[in-house]
């Protein structure tokens, strides 16, 4: 399985011909779709999904039951919910999870899932919800404004993942991205930090 990491959260899958596709929002690489096969939404926040252009695809898009697209464009999307187990271009995906972390007294709540990924690769969407099953390679989660260093850590270390990639991080400048990478690599286990472009 080939991974290539693209700006925030966008990872693109590679797997025995199958191209798939996870959280490409409105701030990641539209590159990083050529060629896919399918895409997988992890939420409704549009740095996670970027409507028109996966309209303009025209692939199967699975996405959270109750996650409330903008209706711009008619999009072939597939509601999954949490345990489901399903196939998207040619590998085998399970869903993780149920809401999208807290920022605020409860808000925003709205459904969020991760998707476990062939032989155990994770990606969380914007939670830390540790999955019930074997993860190889986890994407952490480095910032956001739901989330602390110090849950990530935990998380991370609660996963228990041989290798761990950073996802998440548009909104850090450089000083904030290097700080975040230099705790990630000191604290848990694993850990190499993929910039855009990069692959593992």
């Amino acid at each position: 399985m080939r991974i290539t990491r693209f700006t925030h959260s966008c990872v693109r899958v590679e797997h025995d011909g199958g191209v798939l596709v996870v959280d490409p929002g409105t701030w990641s690489e539209p590159r990083a779709l050529v060629g896919a096969d399918a895409v997988l939404v992890t939420h409704e926040h549009t740095d996670h999904v970027d409507v028109l252009r996966l309209a303009g695809l025209g692939v199967p898009v699975y996405a959270p039951e109750g996650a409330q697209l903008p209706d711009l464009a008619p999009l072939p999307v597939t509601r999954v919910h949490a345990g489901q187990r399903f196939t998207a271009a040619g590998i085998t995906v399970t869903a993780h999870g149920g809401r999208h972390a807290a920022i605020h007294e409860g808000q925003p709540d709205c459904p969020n899932l991760g998707y476990l990924i062939g032989d155990g690769l994770y990606h969380p969407g914007d939670s830390v919800h540790v999955p019930d099953e074997p993860v190889r390679t986890l994407l952490v989660p480095a910032q956001g404004s739901w989330l602390r260093l110090d849950e990530a850590i935990r998380f991370a270390r609660e996963v228990g993942a041989e290798r761990a990639y950073p996802i998440h991080d548009a909104q850090l400048n450089e000083r904030g991205l290097a700080s975040v990478a230099g705790w990630f690599a000191d604290t848990i286990p694993g850990y190499r930090h993929l910039v855009p472009g990069d692959t593992a």
